[in-house]
């Protein structure tokens, strides 16, 4: 059996160091990630006010700004968020809590993606908002004296790191109701993340639902995704409480290990994975099931073994960072696989649905891009690419992690750029060393 571990998970790391950052006192936070998007956001807490120390592997001390980041009075700090998508939304949302000016910029494609539903929000809080470049886009400039207000609207249907970002913020309000609108909700389980890291961190709130006239408390926790319109928060002023913290392993970095191990030749022990873990990308386990495969949890991870695997249909709305995963095993499995309600991707590191589809028919696989979706109708027979086909991982980790997966069939691909997996996972490769088929 070969045993892997997986890696801390990224979005817990951000909230982690983000609680901490913003607490009253000094912390320590273990198992933190250690990559290009947790640096960013370190980066720029220690620009702001905050003092984050790296103690050793995963470890850091943490003294906290006391809820109020530090800005620029007469220019404003430079808060690079380089491609980190995450830093840039939940960040522009923390710092417009604190006091003075911050540029929030990055690399040329995240001045590409939108980011004007929250600063709109923000906005309506009194912020004054600056865009520099595209009108909706980074760079934005934030001049703010704080979160003035008690309500603010924001949906979930572009990114759930809009409404993860204001929760964040709420504490440092006078108290913030914030409304749910929109048509749908997305990823809700990185909301759920967020709750339970503010609930680490004693910060008390409440999650209401409209029931007939009357809003009703309801424990989050039950919650499969939240209603538009019929959900609200409820924010309490408070200081995020000191302390001792600790970061799980990471399910959607798990992902590619899970997959390998239905493809390969012996089963695959990935430790470091919780059970009752709130992360929506746990979501992978029973998509493995629902595809054919054979897997069992134990107290420390999951253990996936070499399966016949079948095309499914499934919503992948509230795991989205699996689509390019599940897309890529879907090139094994007998019969069409159709991926729904994740039109959202085409906003990420790069379209990770045209992306995906486009990266598999160079190996010979039929996919359709579909309004919200993407569909694949594979032939195993003809998982195939000519010797010096390279593949195009478009600067996006996730690409890059996902594509290693036709390895299965095509022995060892050439990537254009295998460094991006340096965004989440530094030290793939040498993961991926102990499950490839022509890299052992």
């Amino acid at each position: 059996m070969i045993a892997i571990n997986a890696p801390a998970s990224k979005s817990v790391s951000h909230r982690m160091i983000i609680g901490a950052a913003m607490a009253a006192g000094d912390s320590t936070v273990k198992g933190v990630l250690e990559s290009e998007d947790l640096a960013r956001t370190i980066g720029i807490f220690n620009d702001c006010g905050a003092k984050i120390y790296r103690k050793g592997a995963g470890e850091y001390t943490v003294s906290g700004c006391c809820g109020t980041p530090a800005g620029g009075m007469e220019e404003p700090v430079s808060c690079d968020v380089h491609e980190s998508g995450t830093t840039c939304r939940l960040l522009t949302a923390v710092l417009a809590a604190g006091l003075g000016k911050f540029r929030i910029h990055g690399a040329p494609r995240m001045h590409e993606r939108p980011i004007k539903e929250l600063a709109d929000a923000l906005q309506s809080l009194t912020v004054a908002v600056t865009y520099e470049g595209e009108d909706g886009c980074p760079p934005v400039v934030l001049d703010t004296d704080g979160l003035k207000g008690t309500e603010v609207a924001i949906s979930l249907e572009e990114s759930s790191q809009y409404l993860s970002g204001l929760l964040l913020a709420a504490p440092s309000t006078r108290g913030l109701t914030i409304n749910l609108v929109g048509n749908k909700a997305v990823s809700w389980p990185y909301v759920g993340l967020t709750l339970d890291a503010m609930e680490q961190f004693g910060i008390t709130f409440s999650v209401e639902m409209l029931e007939g006239s009357e809003w009703v408390e309801k424990d989050w926790r039950t919650f499969e995704t939240a209603v538009p319109n019929k959900t609200r928060f409820i924010v309490k002023p408070g200081m995020y409480r000191h302390g001792d913290y600790t970061v799980e392993g990471d399910w959607s970095n798990a992902s590619y290990f899970l997959a390998a191990g239905t493809l390969g030749t012996e089963p695959i022990h990935i430790a470091n994975l919780r059970a009752n873990s709130l992360q929506g990308d746990k979501a992978m386990f029973t998509i493995l099931q629902q595809m054919g495969a054979t897997l069992e949890m134990d107290a420390n991870g999951v253990t996936v073994h070499p399966s016949k695997l079948k095309g499914v249909d499934v919503d992948m709305g509230n795991c989205p960072d699996l689509v390019p995963t599940v897309a890529a095993l879907a090139a094994y499995a007998e019969g069409e696989t159709t991926i729904r309600n994740v039109a959202h991707l085409r906003i990420k590191e790069c379209d990770r649905l045209a992306a995906p589809a486009a990266e598999l028919r160079k190996a010979g696989v039929n996919t359709e891009v579909t309004e919200d979706g993407i569909i694949i109708r594979p032939d195993r027979k003809n998982i195939t690419a000519p010797a010096d086909t390279v593949f195009s991982t478009y600067n996006d980790h996730r690409m890059a992690m996902s594509l290693s997966l036709l390895e299965f069939a095509l022995g060892e691909i050439e990537l254009d750029n295998k460094a991006c997996v340096a965004k989440s996972f530094p030290t793939f490769w040498e993961e991926w060393k102990k499950v490839s088929p022509c890299r052992r």
